[in-house]
């Protein structure tokens, strides 16, 4: 199959308006009036991020969504997105569609169409590059470096599932895993596999986040990125940090994991600073949103990383930080 034809039975019909179907070496896209674009880009690559064996439409949800969850940390709604796509030697259709199926799937579930992109053959394993393209009204995306002395942190949903699922992958015979049940089990694989961007809380985060960023390569090393950029520390409960069910009796049969799901990563929820007169309506609206959300701490004038603080207020530290490529 050649390539042109490789794009119009398989992508082509991904395209959104702007595109043109493909057939031209570049698309347009125009802001709404009174806004702002924001872009921002990942690659995932198989046996890095992802499982080879793992289902291809996972593979495609799992590059539009790491993505997305930082266009919604911005308070950025998607616009579209571009992809590359490196195939390695031993790709086969069905497997391209099944890709191209998901692609659809999250397109469609998140309302970011696809706008070009390019796809080569690779020596070496497959790798997705997703830039993704979102807008905000004009001077309002969320930084991360901003976050203020005495500013509640909050983070949304759970914690640690995605690290945990990929140890549970890693070491299913693990004697910490005989303890969780099968749909454990299966919770902890599905959040390591498919992240939930929380677009739904972008306006939110708009209104109220003094400073917002997705954890991506864990909460613990995430935390001190974003305060690190504002010269500010703070001081974090552990026991206020959610976590699921079935992560808390993983780390209940297994205390060290629990530095596995804070440092990590594949998240992919929101961790942000509200300043204290807004967090009722900001947990309200929220709320209203269908997103979780917990306060695990609070912003401090002096800078540093953060301090983890068990039950008895004795402090913790976590060795690993957060995920690293290099």
């Amino acid at each position: 199959m050649t390539e042109d034809a490789l794009i119009a039975r398989y992508f082509a019909p991904l395209a959104g308006p702007g595109a043109d179907g493909l057939r031209d070496d570049a698309a347009t896209l125009t802001p709404s009036p009174g806004h702002d674009l924001v872009l921002t880009a990942d690659a995932i690559v198989a046996g890095v991020h992802y499982f080879p064996e793992d289902p291809p439409a996972s593979i495609a949800r799992k590059a539009l969504g790491v993505n997305l969850s930082d266009l919604a940390a911005k308070g950025a709604r998607p616009r579209g997105y571009l992809l590359t796509l490196a195939l390695p030697p031993d790709w086969t259709e069905p497997w391209l569609a099944g890709l191209t199926d998901g692609l659809r799937e999250a397109a469609e579930a998140f309302g970011c169409p696809l706008l070009g992109g390019d796809t080569v053959r690779a020596a070496g394993p497959a790798l997705l590059g997703v830039t993704a393209l979102g807008e905000v009204p004009a001077g309002t995306m969320v930084r991360r470096p901003t976050a203020r002395i005495g500013d509640r942190i909050c983070v949304t949903g759970t914690i640690g599932d995605a690290a945990l699922g990929l140890a549970l992958r890693l070491a299913p015979d693990a004697a910490w895993v005989a303890g969780l049940g099968e749909a454990e089990r299966d919770h902890l694989r599905d959040r390591y596999l498919h992240p939930r961007p929380r677009l739904a809380l972008a306006a939110t985060l708009r209104r109220y986040a003094s400073a917002a960023m997705d954890v991506s390569d864990g909460l613990v090393g995430d935390l001190a990125k974003m305060l690190r950029g504002a010269g500010r520390g703070a001081t974090v409960d552990l026991a206020d940090i959610p976590l699921s069910p079935a992560a808390a009796r993983a780390v209940a049969a297994a205390p060290d994991l629990l530095g596995t799901a804070l440092t990590g990563g594949d998240d992919y929820e929101i961790v942000c600073t509200v300043a204290p007169d807004h967090l009722d309506a900001f947990r309200g609206e929220a709320l209203a949103a269908g997103v979780p959300l917990a306060v695990i701490g609070s912003v401090e004038a002096d800078a540093g990383a953060p301090v983890f603080r068990d039950g008895e207020g004795a402090s913790r530290s976590f060795a690993a930080g957060a995920f690293s490529h290099f």
